[in-house]
């Protein structure tokens, strides 16, 4: 099965609307597809009506936001109930905690000479309280400031640079507990792309499983081969289900285009055999 369980819209920080993005998962092949903006859920109506249309296979999703061992790590949610209360409630706190952070980085480029970056980056989010980094790279492009995304992050946005901004997200117990309850399966999201050590990887794991987590992304736009190895061994280990994603944000941005990832190794029990049941 050609299955896509992340990927992201306007409604956080993609390119495509949610009827976009689904057309072109449908006109790559894919046949399952999950939309899982950053902390909202706004898009997932539109999305499933699209997806409808064209007679693709479609679970609604999200991807949360969540700090641990230093790190922002993204839990993604599959197959919720995008109404649920608890969720809602969730995901709103972390939307204002992400609002207050987007005004902090703003303030940070100010101090280096780049003035107006809060305004400029809310002029390239179609969602006022989703402010990210991509949308602030966005605008130093557009200004001239850095030739592409990747380089503005590598010189402003990373961690240890002039505009990264520490910032307190959700407990994974709780973004956890949040998918749980609206019905889903929480994954851990490309998790090649944290700055743990083993130990503290390994803790995620431990404390990801014991709060009911069940899944990994071990195939991600965000991967190497050797990485999705690594992580395939660690779903065998531990038991998890595997899951596969591209992690699209949009055509120039994104490493791996929507249903074009490498497969995932046979033996492992894939996320959508839950899904689909």
């Amino acid at each position: 099965m050609n299955a896509d369980l992340h990927c992201h819209s306007t409604v956080s920080d993609g390119l495509l609307s949610p009827t976009e993005v689904v057309r072109r998962a449908h006109a790559n092949g894919v046949d399952l597809l999950a939309l899982t903006d950053h902390d909202e859920v706004g898009g997932v109506e539109e999305a499933r009506a699209a997806a409808a249309e064209l007679g693709l296979a479609f679970v609604a999703g999200v991807e949360i936001s969540v700090s641990f061992a230093g790190e922002t790590i993204h839990i993604v949610g599959l197959g919720i109930d995008h109404t649920h209360p608890l969720l809602v409630a969730g995901l709103a706190q972390v939307r204002d905690g992400r609002d207050a952070r987007a005004v902090r980085i703003g303030e940070e480029l100010a101090r280096i000479g780049i003035r107006g970056a809060l305004e400029g980056a809310r002029g390239f989010a179609a969602n006022p309280a989703l402010v990210s980094r991509a949308h602030f790279a966005r605008f130093l492009v557009t200004s001239g400031v850095m030739p592409d995304v990747k380089t503005v992050f590598d010189h402003y946005l990373a961690r240890g640079k002039p505009g990264f901004v520490e910032h307190e997200w959700a407990r994974l117990d709780e973004a956890v507990g949040w998918i749980r309850a609206a019905g889903g399966i929480a994954v851990v999201a490309h998790p090649a792309r944290y700055r743990l050590s083993h130990a503290d990887m390994a803790r995620l794991f431990d404390c990801f499983q014991a709060a009911g987590g069940e899944a990994v992304e071990v195939v991600s736009g965000a991967h190497t081969p050797e990485e999705a190895a690594r992580f395939a061994s660690e779903a065998r280990r531990r038991g998890l289900l595997a899951s596969r994603a591209s992690d699209f944000h949009g055509e120039k941005e994104s490493a791996v285009d929507l249903g074009r990832c490498n497969p995932l190794p046979p033996d492992l029990t894939p996320v959508w055999s839950r899904l689909l049941q």
